[in-house]
């Protein structure tokens, strides 16, 4: 199908005109899928609670030293990496709802390790197994949630994927407060056992299933979706069963959504935001707060509250506009946060080691409480301007932007970006530190957050309240 002129191209799926389907249980299969990112939010803020608990574990076999703490921690964006290009393969072949369904293995049996563990090597491996989950979910669930939704809300539920990570890491840290690090796993195996349960009552994609020829169960799937057994046009699929070839790099309808979403990928890591997370407690320290610990559980409320509100204004709003006010404010909160490891002069210049989730030690020549309310505060309104913006909005457009025969591939692709450069910058912080000094690492940080405004501004463009269809359209000049 190639309609002439773009304005006139209808909805492949979906009401005409848009308008408001008349059944609510895309709502429902929304939050089913969205108990993936649940189960990897709460994974990654597991660690946070139990490595102090492993520290002081009866069982010398168990117990962490700093480097075996460092590994906890770490290992999850490795294996998250390896399960977003397993995620990607599975998406295709497999389907994006038996994709979600298969994710919830590696959740429960890594947790299940991890709380029968009896030496490191046990929890290692469970936390290598949760981060293989975090990758598959963290891939599939938005895919699933836009090819589910319509327009009008797709920017909302879409967004629900950022806003149930950042709660599972503030249900970990609250849950770290009275569970000791062997019923915290246990917790962990819920959220992934929920959704087990209740995908398998969800359906498939209607656009998976029609890229498949599968035209009743497709039909099916947006009578309980959408209230609608009605399909105004029926995708073509040829291109969707050729698959992903190297030679479809040169199209533009290939070539740049690739661009896109590696670069928001890249972005969105490259912000400063684990550098922020790591200083956390060690900000709140200075600023005299009576329990560090404390400092985890503002900061994810922080996220929660934010990403709330992005996902209520998405729809309105449009990615470009929060991706540019988000990039503005987390610009003038590293560069604040910068001036304030400037002033006081303090943080390790020859650290060889940064801890995933352990503050390093900072020890100020001259700070002040004030000083050190200078860096709440610029951390507060850093973390808020991410959770508006570059926190959710990469994983909403990587779901929206890829053609469905590249979908899987271009998906995967981004994922294992994303993570690898979350391993990336998390091992390696310590060294820009070494070279730059604390001060100058942040800095960096609010170029690069220069950088994604300019990019946004120049690259990205508006997919609010289009469907998938046109947004393919746009980027081949349809």
């Amino acid at each position: 199908m190639t309609p002439e002129d773009p304005e006139e191209t209808q909805p492949l799926l979906g009401p005409p005109g848009g308008s408001a389907p008349l059944s609510r249980r895309v709502f429902l299969a929304a939050f089913a899928a969205a108990l993936g990112p649940l189960s990897f939010g709460f994974a990654l803020g597991y660690s946070s609670p139990a490595i102090p608990s492993l520290r002081r574990a009866a069982s010398p076999a168990l117990r962490l030293d700093d480097a075996a703490a460092s590994w906890f921690g770490a290992i999850v964006t490795l294996g998250a990496a390896t399960g977003g290009v397993l995620g990607g393969w599975l998406v295709d072949r497999a389907g994006r709802k038996l994709s979600l369904l298969l994710c919830t293995v590696p959740f429960v049996v890594g947790f299940a390790v991890i709380t029968a563990a009896q030496n490191v090597w046990m929890l290692l491996g469970g936390r290598l197994l949760t981060g293989l989950a975090c990758g598959i979910a963290s891939l599939v669930a938005p895919v699933y949630i836009s090819e589910i939704s319509y327009p009008g809300v797709r920017g909302l539920l879409g967004s629900c994927v950022q806003l149930m990570v950042v709660t599972g890491i503030l249900l970990a840290y609250l849950a770290g407060w009275v569970l000791e690090w062997r019923w915290l796993a246990v917790l962990g195996c819920a959220p992934a056992s929920f959704m087990l349960l209740l995908m398998c009552y969800m359906p498939e994609t209607p656009r998976f299933l029609l890229s498949q020829q599968r035209r009743q169960e497709a039909t099916a799937a947006m009578q309980f979706l959408w209230g609608s057994e009605q399909v105004w046009e029926e995708p073509p699929v040829g291109a969707e069963h050729q698959g992903f070839h190297p030679a479809q790099l040169r199209h533009p309808g290939i070539y740049k959504p690739f661009i896109i979403g590696i670069s928001l990928m890249a972005f969105q890591q490259l912000s400063g935001i684990n550098a922020v997370m790591f200083y956390a407690e060690t900000i709140f320290e200075e600023a005299k707060f009576k329990d560090s610990s404390l400092a985890s559980v503002i900061v994810g409320v922080i996220q929660v509250l934010f990403t709330a509100m992005a996902a209520l204004i998405m729809d309105r709003a449009g990615r470009r506009l929060l991706l540019t006010l988000s990039g503005v404010v987390m610009v003038f909160s590293t560069s604040a946060f910068g001036a304030y490891f400037k002033l006081t002069q303090g943080g390790p210049s020859n650290s060889s080691h940064v801890d995933l989730l352990t503050p390093l030690s900072m020890e100020p020549a001259s700070a002040s409480v004030g000083l050190a309310w200078l860096a709440v505060g610029s951390m507060c309104l850093f973390i808020a301007g991410f959770a508006v913006g570059w926190g959710p909005i990469p994983w909403l457009l990587m779901s929206e932007i890829f053609p469905l025969h590249v979908k899987g591939m271009a998906t995967g692709v981004c994922v294992l970006t994303n993570w690898f450069m979350a391993f990336l910058v998390t091992k390696e912080f310590s060294s820009v530190m070494a070279v730059l000094r604390p001060y100058g690492a942040f800095w960096l940080a609010s170029a690069f957050c220069i950088f994604s405004v300019l990019f946004t501004l120049s690259c990205v463009p508006e997919t609010k309240g289009k469907t998938l269809e046109q947004i393919t359209a746009h980027f081949e000049g349809r």
